[in-house]
């Protein structure tokens, strides 16, 4: 659900950070306000799956740090996310404060749902794609597949690529070298 200011003006962290906390997921996107439900058990299992498994590799081979929902991610003066999880890595870790991420972190990954769906897959990966993060995530719990869009030199987001737990498929990342992650595992 959006929600703009009566002003219709873009909102900023300003904003934001006036929002009261009622437990739900508040974003600004592109200046607009969105709230987003709970997220459902399957969303829930996904990305407890994948914290774990990423958290164990990227401390293991300290490559930089993994967070999950909610931490705000600062993509710009009218951009305030909360991915799914996101990676920063070591070399950039700079970014991350004790309150929120200044700057786009090097992987965003998202789990949709209905009511984030639209805005996962259009919105959001725009924005992500204008303001820098290096790979984006979409995974759909439902046909238990991966969307994974990643930065060509130079440019945005190149053709995507998409992975399916059916066909046994492993999600591997060059911001992650070696981690492997079985699409079953995942999805199953």
């Amino acid at each position: 659900m959006a929600v703009q200011g009566t002003a219709r003006r873009k909102l900023t962290y300003e904003d934001y950070a006036q929002i009261p906390d009622d437990g739900r997921r508040h974003e600004i996107i592109d200046g607009v306000h969105y709230v987003s439900p709970s997220p459902t058990r399957t969303h829930q299992v996904l990305v407890r799956r994948l914290i774990v498994k990423l958290t164990l590799f990227a401390e293991e081979h300290q490559l930089g740090e993994i967070f999950p929902a909610p931490f705000d991610v600062l993509l710009s003066s009218h951009d305030i996310v909360q991915p799914d999880i996101l990676f920063v890595s070591t070399a950039r870790l700079a970014i991350v404060t004790e309150a929120n991420v200044k700057g786009a972190p090097d992987l965003a990954v998202e789990i949709l749902s209905d009511s984030t769906r639209r805005r996962d897959e259009n919105l959001k990966r725009d924005r992500y794609e204008q303001l820098e993060v290096q790979e984006y995530w979409i995974l759909d719990g439902s046909r238990k597949t991966v969307c994974i869009l990643r930065r060509t030199q130079g440019s945005g987001f190149g053709t995507a690529t998409e992975l399916t737990a059916a066909s046994g498929q492993v999600l591997t990342t060059p911001l992650l070298p070696g981690l492997e992650l079985p699409l079953r595992e995942i999805f199953s």
